[in-house]
């Protein structure tokens, strides 16, 4: 059977809830919830002149249809895809894991994966504004435009003009007067498909219509805003490609999830619609470039459209962790930087000498007049300010602005403490966490800064009688951000597991305003990997409306981004690195410097894999498509080196991940290059690993082979990425006691408690065994298999229940197969292309396998008697064939008395 399908079919929990070291093995849930949906699959078929039960059909899917008929193999179609030379498959339900199995083998089915659930994108950040959208609030400087050059293109007029967009979201509110405020030819959002309804979360029925309104989530209509927003509107924000046309896909109802087979349905819907360009602010941690959705984007990139996607919001979890099907192989990985400047509100102080507070807030407070203040305490170093009961001596506070300290307990219960006392209107003073957005429920409150709110509680506390008053017109203030300039925390970092260059570019994507559905305020601050990627897809819309969209254009404007983009620092402070390019990409697009480009040089990325698969001699091609001759100095910039393991560790370094300003060495050929019009030259970098630095800590090094022309808008670059390390080596199995406080891999009984010696089960209600693990870097192979219990075998992690039994080691590699030598009863399940899990509690931090039936993965019924489970894991970069480059773990003896 292929890897992946069998283990849709088993019950699977990815479950934790505390940080490392602290979660009880007691409260681990023995329920599926996993990602993977139960039962279904996407099978992809291969072309009827290459089925040889053709017989007489007109479509490959016939063919194979009637051949799983004719064996008596029960399925359901739910979808059918129908997309010649890209994508020809269904989405199907089955009843049985033996009729998987009967579909993996007929013939014609070239592949079988799980369908599985992608979240519904969640912003970082995210501030919806309310109060009246006055003209006369001052505009945005656009701050993001001018960072990339956006600003230039539009003064030249370049608008993104006969280009069309699809945007697969959350749908959109065309309504809104800065996105045309309609829907159909003739307005700015021409078309686009509902594929889901409001009410789908992604586990009921979809029900389709032609219309991709969105008025009750909004991440589509913030994107589309990216993309297209007419200026003129109250902040005099625009749309990168506001000229474009849009094509809305709604694949996300008000809230819930999405199945990937209705991201492959909309993905061909796009492109049969004729978009030039697909966009996809959404996706889930996971490693590797396998996903479905993941391949479809990467065909539909090598046939002549452009497709971003975002990289993911999950830079705390570390190194080898980007998101699929932002993995795609083809596809413009988007990164996140931080936008230079922030639009808030500044309110007024009076009875004391004071500049103006700058509050976290778009529109201003709806609140007319001055309120004098009242802290609920004078310690501006209390930590657990109002997260208890006010004290009875506190006044009525509804006639005040009351200041708390930010700190200990959640923003919502230090303010129903607060309205406990009568107050209503609320500023809460930073503790050192940082100037962002909060979450405040249906409270009127909002974040200033530390320095700010000290000196309101040290007024207070000298019975200063200060007042504060909103202005409702001219209060607006471009803060700046401290960040601005920086790739943002937030973006998840690479390589995939398979060592490809992700994300590919960065483009302003923290703390982004844009349109909103209007019943939901029409304009929102967001920030995330999401706000970047429609930034990329309108710098495509620019690029391809002047240079036109052939597939040379197409295919190239992910290199020619990535060559003329601007690298980033890892820091504001001197001496600090360059960011490691697995968070960064080749950098800030620069749109303005892509398009006036007079030199192309290929490919934009150099992989030098690991040391085990070192590749030291790289090459790249410069082109002069310019009337003049064109002089460069070659010279080699590193950036920061990614430590992506912790020091003695197994596990991932969080994010930010640490640095390292050891890097390799380049020599360049030639150090000169001196290009008359029209002429190619090639050039050779011959790389040398660092060899100071601790492999075990994985360190993947980065940074640019620059071409330095007469100015900086006339300079190139070509990013490398390599890793002074083996991956073989990178241990997959967690082994430790670190999370759950018990050694890992481990069985649960009945009880939930740690299986230490022999156990019945009965297979009565509960009483079922659970298997419990957690890897520590992704795998492109996972199995479960029981074998006997008295199999002598050494596996690599070992278990304490087993002491005392012979045992030898595996024989060396053979022809025979994968663990030919192990007599194997039969398999529980297998699955392909996993993602390691993180030390997120409330995320991806462990897994769970429930057999709670017993049966093999082949529906066959596993007889009543004794057993092990075998679980094995192949290494990153190892030989699926060659049983020493797995790991594995044997489990304490299973009885079976159903």
């Amino acid at each position: 059977m292929k890897p992946s399908v069998l283990w849709a079919l088993l019950p699977a929990l990815l479950a934790a809830d505390s940080v490392y070291g602290t979660f009880p093995i007691s409260q681990v849930q023995r329920v599926t919830n996993g990602p993977i949906v139960p039962n279904q699959f996407i099978i992809e078929v291969d072309t009827i002149a290459n089925i040889p039960t053709k017989r007489s059909f007109s479509r490959s899917l016939d063919a194979v249809y009637v051949s799983l008929r004719e064996r008596s193999v029960g399925f359901d179609v739910t979808k059918e895809f129908e997309a010649s030379g890209l994508f020809v498959g269904a989405s199907i339900t089955v009843n049985s894991a033996q009729d998987v199995a009967a579909i993996s083998k007929t013939p014609g089915v070239v592949a079988i994966r799980p369908v599985v659930r992608i979240p519904s994108p969640k912003p970082v950040f995210s501030h919806v504004t309310s109060g009246p959208s006055d003209p006369q609030v001052p505009p945005d400087s656009e701050s993001t435009h001018i960072l990339t050059g956006v600003d230039k293109l539009h003064a030249q007029g370049i608008i993104g003009t006969g280009i069309k967009i699809g945007i697969i979201d959350t749908g959109i509110d065309y309504t809104h007067p800065s996105l045309g405020g309609g829907f159909g030819p003739g307005h700015k959002v021409i078309g686009g498909f509902d594929f889901v309804g409001d009410a789908y979360d992604g586990t009921n029925t979809p029900i389709p219509d032609p219309d991709p309104l969105d008025q009750c989530n909004g991440h589509g209509t913030h994107v589309g805003g990216i993309i297209g927003a007419n200026p003129g509107n109250p902040f005099n924000i625009s749309g990168v490609a506001f000229g474009a046309s849009i094509s809305a896909y709604r694949v996300f109802g008000c809230s819930g999830s999405v199945t990937d087979d209705i991201l492959v349905e909309a993905l061909l819907r796009g492109v049969s619609d004729g978009q030039d360009i697909l966009t996809m602010s959404l996706g889930g941690a996971n490693g590797w470039t396998e996903s479905t959705s993941s391949v479809l984007s990467s065909r539909i990139a090598a046939n002549g459209k452009i497709v971003t996607i975002a990289a993911g919001n999950d830079g705390s979890s570390g190194s080898f962790y980007t998101s699929s099907p932002g993995n795609a192989i083809n596809a413009i990985s988007a990164a996140s930087l931080d936008n230079t400047v922030i639009p808030l509100q500044n309110a007024t102080v009076g009875g004391v000498q004071h500049n103006p507070i700058t509050y976290f807030a778009t529109f201003p407070l709806n609140i007319t007049g001055s309120l004098p203040i009242f802290a609920t305490s004078t310690d501006t170093t209390i930590v657990d300010d109002a997260c208890n009961p006010l004290p009875d001596s506190t006044p009525d506070l509804s006639k005040f602005l009351v200041v708390v300290r930010r700190g200990t307990c959640t923003f919502v219960q230090k303010l129903t403490n607060i309205a406990a006392k009568g107050g209503v209107n609320t500023f809460i003073y930073d503790n050192g966490n940082g100037f962002a957005d909060i979450a405040v429920g249906n409270f009127t409150a909002v974040l200033i800064q530390a320095s700010d709110g000290e000196f309101l509680v040290q007024q207070f506390a000298a019975k200063v009688n200060v007042t504060i008053s909103f202005p409702q017109v001219g209060g607006a203030f471009n803060f700046p951000d401290p960040n601005g300039g920086l790739i943002s925390s937030f973006t998840s970092y690479g390589p995939t597991n398979d060592f490809f260059f992700k994300p590919a570019v960065a483009a302003p994507g923290g703390n982004i305003l844009s349109t909103f559905p209007v019943p939901l305020g029409s304009f929102a601050v967001l920030s995330g990997t999401s706000m970047a990627t429609p930034f990329i897809a309108g710098s495509s819309a620019l690029l391809i409306s002047v240079k036109g969209k052939s597939s040379a254009v197409t295919s190239g404007a992910r290199t020619l981004f990535e060559t003329t983009a601007k690298p980033v620092a890892s820091s504001k402070t001197d001496g600090d690195p360059l960011q490691t390019l697995t968070q960064q990409g080749a950098g800030l697009i620069n749109v303005f410097d892509a398009i006036h480009a007079t030199t192309i040089v290929s490919p934009g990325e150099l992989i030098l894999n690991d040391t085990a698969n070192f590749k030291p001699v790289q090459t790249f091609t410069v082109k002069n498509i310019g009337t003049t001759t064109q002089i460069f100095k070659l010279q080699h910039v590193p950036a920061g080196t990614a430590l992506t393991t912790q020091p003695g560790t197994i596990f991932a370094a969080d994010g930010p991940v640490p640095l390292s300003n050891t890097s390799a060495s380049v020599t360049i050929v030639p150090s000169t290059l001196v290009l008359l019009p029209g002429r190619t030259q090639t050039v050779v970098a011959i790389f040398k690993l660092p060899d100071t630095l601790d492999a075990s800590t994985f360190p993947v090094f980065t940074g640019f082979i620059q071409l330095v022309g007469p100015t900086v808008s006339q300079s190139f670059h070509v990013s490398y990425v390599g890793l002074a390390g083996s991956l073989k080596n990178k241990q997959v199995i967690d082994d430790t006691d670190v999370f759950f406080g018990v050694p890992l891999p481990t069985l649960l009984d009945s009880a939930g408690d740690v299986q230490a010696g022999p156990t019945n089960y009965s297979f009565v209600g509960d009483d079922v065994p659970t298997l419990l693990w957690r890897l520590a870097f992704g795998t492109a192979a996972f199995r479960v298999d029981l074998v006997d219990s008295a199999i002598k075998f050494t596996p690599t992690i070992q278990t304490r229940a087993l002491s005392g039994f012979p045992f030898f080691s595996f024989p060396s590699p053979h022809a025979g197969g994968t663990f030919a030598q192990v007599k194997l009863i039969g398999s529980l399940a297998e699955f392909d292309f996993i993602s390691r899990n993180n030390d997120d509690p409330t995320d991806n931090a462990s897994n769970t396998f429930t057999l709670s039936i017993p049966s093999f993965a082949n529906g066959t019924a596993i007889p009543n008697g004794q057993y092990r489970a075998l679980v094995r894991a192949l290494k990153v970069t190892g030989d699926p064939t060659n049983e020493a480059d797995y790991e594995s773990w044997l489990s304490p003896i299973v009885g079976i008395e159903a």
